[in-house]
C-alpha cells in the first residue's frame, strides 16, 4: 500500500479513534449500517459518526508486521475474554492439539457376572472440562458392556471431577448419579444422548437404553488406593474443545483448562518469559477473562501472532479454534453478517458489562478483496459495550474497504454440537494405572 494511502487511512481512523490518557474522551462510532443487526453491505464512513465516550487501544498490522494503524497500542486495557487466547496458546504448547482429558472409572468391589451386581463402590476421577450428559450415558453403556448393571456401594467422585460446567464436585456427582440410571435420568440427558448418537449414525446404541443403578450415596473423595481401574474415557481432542470454548466464550472450560496449566500466575510467567515481556506487561486475575486483567494492544498482538505460529506447526489455521464471523454459532454469529463480509473475519470477542466501566475487545484477523490478510487488536473500556462493538466492526470494515472490500476466508464450518462427541473409551488392563488418583 502506498504512503499516501496509508496516510489517508490513518486520517480516517483518527476520526474514529480519538482517545487519550486516562480521561474519558469522545471516540467516534460507526454509522448505523455497521451494527451487528444491520447489513454492512454499504461502505462504512465516519462522516455521520455519533459521539461515543470511552477509552480505546488499537493495533492493525500486515502479516509481515507493518503497522497499518495504531492508537494507544502501549496502554494497558482490560481484554475481557480475549484472555482466553492466551490460555489457548499455553494449552496448545503444553498439551498439544491432540490431547484428550481422561476420566477414569474405578472399583474396590467384585462383580457377580450372573446378576450384573458390583458389590463395592464405584469411583470416578478426572478433570475433563467438557464432560456432559451424553458422556455420563456413555459411561453407563461402557460399564454395561463389562456386565455391570448395578453397584451396591457408593458413587465416589474425586474432588476435581465436574460435569455440565458445574464447579461443584458434589453437584456434578449427583448429576452423574442420576444420568447413569435410566430410571432417574433427566429427559434433557436422554435427548442429548439420542441426538449425539443419531448424528454419529450409531444405530446400535439407540437400540438399547444404557443404565447403571447405584444403590449407595454420592461421596466426594479421592480414589481408594485399593481400587482397580475398570475403564478410561477420553474426551474429544483439545483442538475441538478449544473451538467450542472460543466460539461460545465458555468461562468454565477456560478456567478448567487453566487449572491444568497451573493457574493465572503460571500462565503469566510463561508468556512473560517466552514472549520476552517486562514483569508488568501482563496482569491476569483469571484465565477466562473475568475480573480485572491488564494487557496492551501490542502485547495482545504478540500473543495472537504466537497462537498463529503454534497452530501452523500442526497445519491448523486460526479458524480451527476461533469463531468465523457470520458463520459459526456463538459470539460472532450476528456480526459481519452482510453477504460480502460473511466469513471475512476470524476473531475472538471480549465483553464485561460492568468491570472497568464496561470493557469490550475484538482480536483476530480480516481478509480483504486484494487477498491481503491483516491482524488486528481493538480494545475499549469505560463506555457502552454495545457501541464499542459497533465501533470495532466499523474499523475492521473500514480497513477492508480501503483494500477493495472484504473477502471470505476458505472455511468449511464444523458442526459445533459434535465437536465434543469424538470420545474414546479403553477397558483397563491389569498393568494400566494413571499417574494420579486424587483429581
Amino acid at each position: 500500500m502506498s504512503r499516501s494511502t496509508q496516510l489517508l487511512l490513518l486520517s480516517l481512523l483518527t476520526l474514529v479513534l480519538c482517545s487519550s490518557g486516562a480521561a474519558q474522551v469522545p471516540v467516534g462510532s460507526p454509522t448505523p449500517q455497521a451494527t451487528p443487526e444491520a447489513s454492512p453491505e454499504a461502505s462504512p464512513t465516519p462522516e455521520n459518526a455519533r459521539p461515543l465516550y470511552g477509552l480505546q487501544g488499537v493495533l492493525i498490522e500486515t502479516l509481515d508486521g507493518k503497522v497499518v494503524s495504531a492508537q494507544n497500542e502501549n496502554e494497558q486495557f482490560n481484554p475481557a475474554s480475549n484472555v482466553k487466547l492466551a490460555t489457548a496458546l499455553v494449552a496448545l504448547r503444553t498439551l498439544g492439539p491432540e490431547h484428550r482429558f481422561a476420566t477414569g472409572v474405578w472399583t474396590d468391589g467384585v462383580l457377580d457376572k450372573n446378576t450384573g451386581a458390583l458389590t463395592g463402590n464405584l469411583y470416578i476421577s478426572g478433570r475433563d472440562p467438557s464432560f456432559h450428559y451424553e458422556h455420563g450415558v456413555l459411561l453407563a453403556r461402557e460399564l454395561n458392556k463389562l456386565g455391570i448393571k448395578q453397584v451396591t456401594g457408593d458413587l465416589i467422585v474425586a474432588p476435581g471431577f465436574t460435569m455440565n460446567f458445574s464447579a461443584s464436585a458434589q453437584r456434578s456427582g449427583e448429576r452423574l448419579y442420576d444420568t447413569l440410571d435410566s430410571t432417574l435420568r433427566y429427559a434433557e440427558a436422554m435427548r442429548a444422548w439420542n441426538y449425539e448418537r443419531t448424528l454419529l449414525n450409531d444405530k446400535t446404541s439407540l437400540e438399547t437404553v444404557p443404565s447403571l443403578a447405584v444403590m449407595g450415596e454420592v461421596v466426594v473423595a479421592p480414589v481408594a488406593p485399593t481400587a482397580k481401574l475398570l475403564l478410561t474415557q477420553r474426551s474429544s481432542k483439545l483442538v475441538d474443545i478449544l473451538k467450542v470454548l472460543l466460539c461460545y466464550s465458555n468461562n468454565f472450560m477456560a478456567e478448567r483448562i487453566g487449572e491444568a496449566l497451573g493457574g493465572p500466575e503460571s500462565v503469566r510467567q510463561r508468556l512473560t518469559a517466552e514472549l520476552g515481556l517486562g514483569p508488568d506487561e501482563i496482569r491476569f486475575a483469571s484465565l477466562s477473562g473475568l475480573g480485572v486483567n491488564r494487557i496492551s494492544s501490542r502485547v495482545m498482538m504478540k500473543i495472537y501472532r504466537e497462537l498463529r505460529v503454534e497452530l501452523k506447526k500442526y497445519r491448523l489455521s486460526p479458524a480451527a479454534i476461533m469463531p468465523v464471523a457470520g458463520i459459526d454459532p456463538g459470539t460472532l454469529e450476528d456480526r459481519f453478517t452482510g453477504l460480502p463480509w460473511r466469513g471475512s473475519v476470524i476473531a475472538k470477542t471480549g465483553t464485561l458489562i460492568r468491570t472497568d466501566g464496561g470493557a469490550s475487545s475484538l482480536v483476530g484477523q480480516m481478509r480483504a478483496a486484494n487477498g491481503e490478510v491483516l491482524l488486528f487488536v481493538i480494545m475499549n473500556q469505560r463506555g457502552s459495550v454495545w457501541r464499542f462493538r459497533e465501533n470495532q466492526d466499523h474499523l475492521v470494515m473500514l480497513v477492508q474497504n480501503s483494500r477493495g472490500g472484504p473477502k471470505a476466508f476458505e472455511y468449511k464450518p464444523p458442526m459445533l454440537t459434535m465437536q465434543l462427541s469424538h470420545t474414546e473409551s479403553t477397558v483397563a488392563s491389569e498393568e494400566y494405572e494413571p499417574p494420579s488418583r486424587s483429581n
